[in-house]
C-alpha cells in the first residue's frame, strides 16, 4: 500500500501498519477493529489503565501481566491480544492510543472511508453520533468513521478534525471570541 506512509508515521505508525497488514492477511480487520474499539473505550474510561500504559515506573513484565489481565477480562483475544502484549513487552504501551488511531485510519482508508476526530464536552448518544457521521459524510462525499474524544473543557459544541481540516465550534472558543471582542470595544 503506497499511500500508507502518508496516513500513519513514526513509531506508532509502524506498529499500526504492522497490525493492519497482519489483520488484512488473516482476514480479521473487522475483528481487530472491534477489539481495538473496546480497548480504546477502556482507556478512555479508566484513569488507572491510562496510568499503567503511560507511566515508566512499571516494568515491562508488570505492564505485560496487567494488560494481559485487562485483555482477558474484556474478552480481547487472538491477534489483538498478541499485538498489545508485544507492545507491552517492547515498552511501547505509552503509544498504544496513537497505534489504535493509526490502525483506524488505515482500516478506514482500506474501505474508502475517512476518519474524523470529534471532540465533545460530554459523551454522544448513538443517534447524535450517527447524525455527526452523516453530516460529515454529506460534506466529504465519503463514509466517515468518527473517533469521539470527550473533553469537558470545551464546555459545549464540538471540534472536528478531518485530515488537515479542523472546525472548532466549541462553546469555549465562541466565548473567547466574545471576550476578545469586548476587550477591543472597551
Amino acid at each position: 500500500m503506497a499511500g500508507k506512509d502518508t496516513i500513519v508515521s513514526g513509531m506508532a505508525g509502524r506498529y499500526a501498519s504492522a497490525l493492519f497488514d497482519l489483520s488484512k492477511e488473516s482476514g480479521a480487520i473487522d475483528a481487530v477493529s472491534a477489539d481495538l474499539n473496546t480497548l480504546s473505550s477502556l482507556l478512555a474510561e479508566s484513569e488507572d489503565l491510562r496510568r499503567l500504559t503511560k507511566s515508566p515506573v512499571f516494568s515491562a513484565e508488570q505492564q505485560e501481566k496487567a494488560i494481559s489481565a485487562v485483555l482477558d477480562r474484556a474478552g480481547i483475544a487472538g491477534l489483538t491480544a498478541k499485538f498489545v502484549k508485544l507492545v507491552a513487552k517492547n515498552r511501547r504501551l505509552f503509544a498504544l492510543e496513537a497505534m489504535i488511531k493509526g490502525f483506524r485510519a488505515l482500516a478506514a482508508a482500506d474501505r474508502g472511508a475517512a476518519t474524523a476526530e470529534v471532540t465533545v464536552a460530554e459523551p454522544l448518544t448513538d443517534s447524535r453520533r450517527q447524525a455527526v457521521a452523516d453530516a460529515l459524510a454529506a460534506v466529504t462525499g465519503k463514509t466517515v468513521d468518527i473517533d469521539v474524544k470527550v473533553d469537558p473543557r470545551i464546555l459545549g459544541g464540538l471540534v472536528v478534525r478531518l485530515g488537515s481540516r479542523m472546525v472548532d465550534a466549541s462553546l469555549k472558543t465562541k466565548l473567547n471570541s466574545i471576550k476578545l471582542a469586548m476587550k477591543e470595544v472597551g
